[in-house]
Parts: C-alpha cells; structure tokens; sequence
C-alpha cells in the first residue's frame, strides 16, 4: 500500500472565528418577509384573530360614542333641573350604561379568544424553529462545528427563538387591534367633527419623523445585541466545559478578561438599544399631550358656537386617548420588531448555512461489506488553498490490520475524517469494496465503521444506554457480552447500581480511563466491518492496555482495522505500518521490517524505549537502599 500526502498550513478559522462584531445592519425587511414565510402557514387562524381583533376593537370604539350621549343626557337633565324645565333621565342613562357593559364583555371575550389563538401559533413557530434547528445540525458539514463555539449554535435555538416566540405571541396582536383602532377611532372622530380630527393629527407628521429617526439609531444596537449575546453564552459555555483545564493551566485572568470584552460591549449595545428605545414613550407622551391641548381649544371654540355637544367633546377627547395610545404601541412595538429582526436573521443565517453535500439520488447498496478499502490519488485540504493531502493512494486488503503512526500534525486523524466522510475529498476517491464513498449514503457507510477515539463522548444516563448506543436495538444481554469482550464488566460491578448507574452530565463520576473503556465497549456491540481505533488506549494504565488489546484482537479478526497509535508497543502486531512525517508516507512494512530498516519507524520506536527508560529510572533509584553514614 503506497501513499503520499503532505501536511498543509495551518487552518483559519477556528472556535472563535465566529465572534465577529455585529455592526452590520441587518436586511430587516427581508428578515421580516422570511417570518411572514414562516406565517403564512397558520393564515386561517391569522384572519380569525384579525376578525376577532376587529370585532374586539369596533366594540371598544363604539363605546365612547355612546358613553358620550349618556353624559349629553345628563348634562341637558342637569340644565334642565337648574332652569326648572325638566329632570333627568335616570333611565335612559341605565339603559346607556347597561349597553356599555355588554360591549366591554363582549369586546373582553375577543381579545381572550384572539391571545389565545395566538400563543398557539406562537408557541407552534417557535416549535418548528427548533425542530428545523435541530434537523440543520445533522445536515450541517463539520467543518462549521469547526469554526463555530457550541455556545454559538445554543443561543440561537435559545435565546433567539425564545425572542421570536414573545414577539409573535405578544406583539403581534397588538400591532394587529392597534392598527385597526387607529382606523376605527379616525371615523370616529371626523363622524364627530373633521375639523377637531384635522387639529388633532398635525402630531403624526411629528411623530413619524421622530419615530423614524430612534429607529434608524438603535437598529444597528439591536443587531449586536444579539451578536455579542451569543458570543458571551459561547465563551462561558467554552469555559465551563474545559474549567478544569482552565484552572490547571491559570487561566482565569484570560478567561475574565475576555469574558469582560465580550460583556463590556453586550453592556453598552445594550444599553443604547434600550435607552434608545425607552426615549420612545416619554416623546410619544409629551407629543399626545399637544394634541390634547389644541383640541381642547378648538372644541371649547365650537361648543361656545353651539357646534357641537358636551357629550361629543367628551367622546372626542377619549377617542383622542385611543388614537394616540395605538400610536404610541406601534411606536414601542417597531423597537420590539428590530430585536425580533435580529433573533430572526441569526435563525436564519444558520437554517441557510451550507449543508453536506446533497446524497446521490441512486446510491449503491451492497447485500454484504467485505472492508476492501482502497485510496486513489486523493487530494483534500480544509483550506483547499492549503491542502493538507496531496496525493495519496493505496490499498487495505479485507481484514487486514493498517496501522498509521507518526508524530503529532502528520496528518493520521485526517484520513479518518476522509473515511467516515467528515469531510468529502477535495479530487481522488476513496472506494469500499470497488465504489466510491460518495456513492452510499452516509448513514449507510458509517453503519460499517466502528470508531473509537482518543477524545471519549458519553452523555447523561446510565450505563447500559451509554454502551447501547452502539446498536439501540441490542438486548442487555448482548450489551453485557459486549462489556464483558471490552473488559467493562469487572469494573462495571465496582460502580454503585452497575450498569443501572447514571453517568452525569459532566461525566465526572467515573475515570478517563473507564470512559474509554466503555466507548470501546460500544464498539465492540456496534459490530463494524471496518473499524478505526484512534489513540484507543491513550487514555488507560499498562494492565488495562494490555486487556484491551488482547479483545481488540479478537475484535479485529475478520474486520479490516485502521489504528493510529502514538504508543507503538499497541500495534506490533499489524500487518501493515504506514509511517507518516509532515503528511508524506515515508515508510511501510510491519514491525520487525521496519525496525531492521533502521529509518523513521526506527527511530520513533527507539525514542519511545527511551523514553521509557527514563521514566523508569527514578522508580528504580527510589527502590535502591541508601547508603550507610
């Protein structure tokens, strides 16, 4: 088996190469024409909320008309009584009074059955947001989990989608009753006096230039709130999941001065946004008041003309209250829909984030896996400016043992990333059993491979289901056969509840080198035709090393095996060395070949035994008696 390659630059990008400064402004209304995509889904239920908004609203708007020939009756009764020409009717106003209570219930009941309607509808995006999150994350290549925190990609299916989720539940009914009340009302007042009405909305000019002028400011302060609260949620998430390496290395300094940078700028944008926004009400407020006084004016004028009611003025001015509150909502409300076009544009982005490359449409299906395994001339580099493979072929016969070694950066863990389709080839193939990988589908062609690697992944629960995931349709017997093949099973009964026990979220209640011992395990229930054991001892004593290693071997035979292995004692029985240097392959044979070559291999090997040695020695020092005085 030959194969050639060469281990490019470094790679740019990197967890953190997605904390960039949010101080572009988003399209808002391209964010906001993709949540109308979004809503156009539940249009029936939108146009009952809009009917039972307008029949809520058109009852709340008629009351004050009739309110106001309530207070006309009993201002006549009272002007009446006072010239001895009448009394007033006390009936009349009941009966008045009766009629507005029927409204204002009726009206109630609306606006309960319009909420109502709407947080389902609310909660129902939100849901689907998250499942289509979630679905992105499995389609998504692993190269983005490369260049993105997992913080990042949390405080988007959080924080942003719980933003959404308010917005929609809360504001969006009251941008629907307030701009129908603010066409109700105007009727209203001009079907009582159009010159009051004219007087009256000289403020909206004002209030639009003012409107518009906070939002064009706190827009762009939105957007970075939202940016720099997923950068802080990604930062503590990053340290609280390696704290003990953080601590190990004094690293607390660092970590709160960066989490300082990241919280000091959330502060500020913050702060402006919010500021910003709060300057809406109170102008809002000052600029309703002018337009109390001008109609108060204007109305005493013509009621003094005898131009119109007491009664009416009364209803005008309430509906003035009416006209400018709607307003004043729209105008808070136009705040709360910037920070909801920057939660959604962060969903967006990352529901629009290049997937995998798509399954072909008719892919090969094969009755039974040999493990032929063969590389043609395969180019990749994760910059393809800087490949780190140039051209490597070769061959791995079924069932033979491949072992790749070769210092730290040599490019070993990247031919299993090509193998498992991490990441596709930039130019070659690499081919099962005569076709190309790309030619399965990737659920079918890592069903094939078992792999264990040097960095171990258990999750929260016991384990059984943790050596069950492997085959989740495995009986507990056949989990246990497997632990015990892997050598779990002794220690597994040394555990409080056995397998019954939950492994914790931080997996701290057991050792490094039991959690390698139950991913093995795993394996060996998997039951692969190809298997890849990156560093699968780096993390256990010698003793235990020497267990693993003989059910590996038993776990190896029939299967072909690639093992990549800094500890060179763990493969001597291979039946193929590749030795890697600077990603060229600069040897090949087995063991006993190469150590007689007297090259790389060679000299890796015999750096190790010295290594060894040398470690030993203290031990044997320790060990010797002392010297008599």
């Amino acid at each position: 088996m030959m194969m050639h390659g060469r281990r490019g630059g470094s790679r740019e990008g990197g967890p953190m190469a997605a904390m960039r400064r949010g101080d572009k402004a988003r399209n808002f209304k391209e964010t906001m024409t993709k949540l109308a995509h979004y809503l156009s889904a539940y249009k029936v239920k939108i146009i009952i909320v809009v009917i039972f908004a307008i029949a809520s609203t058109v009852f709340n708007i008629v009351g004050p008309k009739v309110l106001g020939n309530a207070t006309t009756k009993l201002f006549e009764g009272v002007m009446a009584e006072i010239a001895g020409t009448g009394s007033i009717d006390f009936d009349y106003i009941g009966r008045i009074l009766f009629i507005m209570l029927i409204l204002y219930i009726v009206s109630s009941i609306f606006a309960y059955l319009m909420g109502w309607i709407m947080a389902g509808v609310s909660t129902d995006i939100s849901y689907r947001f998250r499942r289509e999150i979630s679905r992105k994350i499995n389609r998504l290549p692993l190269s983005y989990f490369d260049q993105n925190t997992q913080g990042e990609v949390l405080s988007r299916i959080t924080n942003d989608v719980d933003t959404v989720n308010q917005t929609l539940s809360q504001s969006l009914t009251q941008i629907i009753t307030s701009l129908i009340t603010v066409v109700g009302v105007l009727i209203m007042m001009f079907s009582i006096s159009w010159l009051m009405t004219l007087v009256s909305l000289i403020i909206i000019p004002l209030t639009l230039i003012l409107v518009t002028f906070i939002v064009s400011r706190s827009q762009v302060y939105f957007k970075e709130q939202q940016d720099y609260l997923g950068h802080v949620n990604g930062h503590v998430e990053e340290m609280f999941g390696g704290h003990r390496v953080m601590k190990a290395f004094n690293g607390e300094a660092r970590s709160i001065e960066k989490f300082e940078g990241y919280n000091g700028t959330l502060y500020s944008v913050a702060w402006k946004s919010q500021f910003l926004s709060g300057l809406m009400m109170p102008i809002m407020t000052f600029i309703g008041n002018l337009g109390y006084v001008a109609v108060v004016v204007v109305g005493g004028y013509l009621t003094v003309r005898n131009a119109i009611t007491v009664g009416d003025i009364q209803a005008f001015i309430q509906y003035v209250r009416s006209f400018n509150q709607p307003l004043m909502q729209l105008a808070n409300i136009s705040n709360v829909l910037q920070q909801t076009a920057a939660a959604a544009e962060r969903v967006f982005e990352f529901l629009e984030e290049p997937e995998e490359v798509k399954e072909v449409e008719n892919p090969v299906q094969l009755d039974a896996v040999e493990g032929h395994v063969e590389f043609r001339n395969v180019r990749f580099g994760y910059d393809p400016e800087e490949p780190v493979i140039h051209n490597l072929s070769g061959e791995a016969k079924p069932g033979q043992k491949v072992a790749i070694v070769g210092p730290t950066g040599a490019g070993k863990t990247t031919i299993v990333k090509l193998l498992m389709r991490f990441y596709d080839v930039d130019d070659g193939a690499i081919l099962v059993d005569g076709h190309d990988i790309r030619e399965f589908k990737r659920q079918e062609l890592r069903r094939w491979f078992g792999m264990v690697l040097q960095d171990t992944w258990l999750y929260n629960d016991t384990v059984m289901e943790n050596i069950r995931y492997g085959r989740p349709e495995a009986t507990d017997a056949e989990v246990e056969a497997a632990a015990q093949a892997a050598h779990v099973d002794h220690f597994v009964h040394t555990l409080p509840d056995g397998y019954s026990m939950v492994i914790n979220e931080e997996t701290t209640n057991i050792s490094q080198g039991q959690m390698q011992l139950l991913t093995i395990a795993r394996a060996v229930l998997a039951d692969p035709k190809i298997l890849i054991l990156d560093e699968a001892t780096s993390s256990v004593d010698t003793r235990t090393e020497v267990l693993i290693q003989k059910a590996m071997d038993r776990l190896m035979v029939g299967r072909t095996s690639f093992i990549i292995a800094h500890r060179l004692s763990t493969i001597r029985n291979a039946d193929l060395i590749l030795v890697m240097r600077d990603g060229d392959i600069v040897e090949q044979g087995n063991h006993v070949d190469l150590l007689a070559r007297g090259g790389f291999y060679a000299e890796l090997y015999n750096s190790q035994f010295e290594r060894d040695e040398l470690m030993e020695e203290p031990t044997q020092v320790a060990r010797s008696p002392m010297p008599a005085d």
